[in-house]
């Protein structure tokens, strides 16, 4: 049964922190490469969730990671998968472009994780909790009461304010909405690490990950690009018969909906960005 909240304890040095591996094994095996180069050991890294979805890889990925050891958040997909649910619960409107293209790839994604997974699927934490540098720090999927909830840098900071008055944290680490951002609120911070497995909609392949710098006693955090072989991975998906947009979104870095993102974000469509550096 999936624990609702698991402490993992007190860190002082760096925690590397990604989302949404996305069955998109290349991604992953670069991002445990860079890990690696880092010095960063596995007990030190977080995933945020969704480790299956878009990508050719489903089972494949799921193995790395779990051969990894690293810490790993319920995603809705895993949640979606591990109930043979009838989709991904991703949050999507029904009938939006969105939901239709997410057919595709989870009944693909159904058909390929064996048993074994899906039973590790149900032991996944709904969130995590645990100390850096004396900040008390939460890890969840989405939101801490809705798994599927989508928030953006620019959804409105009264409904996270709201969220972050359900738990007892200065710092709350967020996945789902595939793009990374930080900002304080209330002398508390909503941090989101982005994901490796699709680009961000920047018109660029690359994913990203983020790191919480625990040097000389700080506390800050950054957002880092993950250039990795793209190519590869859309050629995998193109052979495996996913033809719903997703093989070329690997390529260029524009999703094929917007349908989920706000105003704000449509704006960004295809503009490089880098968010900025944190002092916690």
């Amino acid at each position: 049964m999936n624990t609702p909240v698991l402490d993992i304890g007190t860190f002082t040095e760096s925690l590397l922190i990604f989302g949404g591996p996305y069955s998109n094994l290349a991604a992953t095996q670069t991002m445990r490469d860079e890990a690696e180069r880092l010095q960063i050991p596995p007990q030190r890294i977080i995933c945020t969730g969704d480790l299956v979805a878009y990508c050719a890889r489903p089972q494949e990925t799921v193995d790395l990671i779990r051969d990894w050891g690293i810490h790993v958040v319920l995603g809705n997909c895993e949640e979606s998968l591990a109930a043979r649910a009838i989709d991904c619960g991703c949050g999507f409107e029904t009938g939006t472009a969105c939901s239709l293209l997410s057919v595709e790839w989870y009944h693909y994604a159904a058909q390929r994780i064996d048993e074994a997974t899906r039973i590790w699927f149900t032991t996944l934490p709904k969130a995590l909790k645990l100390n850096f540098q004396n900040h008390r720090v939460q890890v969840v999927h989405g939101t801490p009461t809705r798994i599927n909830q989508f928030i953006f840098a620019s959804t409105d900071q009264n409904e996270k304010l709201q969220e972050l008055k359900t738990l007892e944290c200065d710092i709350l680490i967020a996945g789902h909405c595939g793009i990374p951002f930080g900002e304080s609120i209330d002398n508390k911070y909503w941090l989101n690490a982005g994901v490796i497995g699709m680009p961000a909609n920047d018109g660029t392949p690359d994913g990203w990950y983020m790191l919480l710098d625990g040097s000389n006693g700080s506390c800050r955090t950054s957002w880092h690009r993950l250039t990795y072989p793209a190519a590869q991975t859309a050629t995998e998906m193109q052979s495996a018969g996913l033809k719903s947009g997703y093989a070329e979104t690997i390529l260029t870095g524009f999703w094929p909906s917007e349908d989920v993102l706000p105003k704000q974000e449509k704006k960004q469509r295809g503009k490089a960005f880098q968010p900025a550096p944190l002092n916690l």
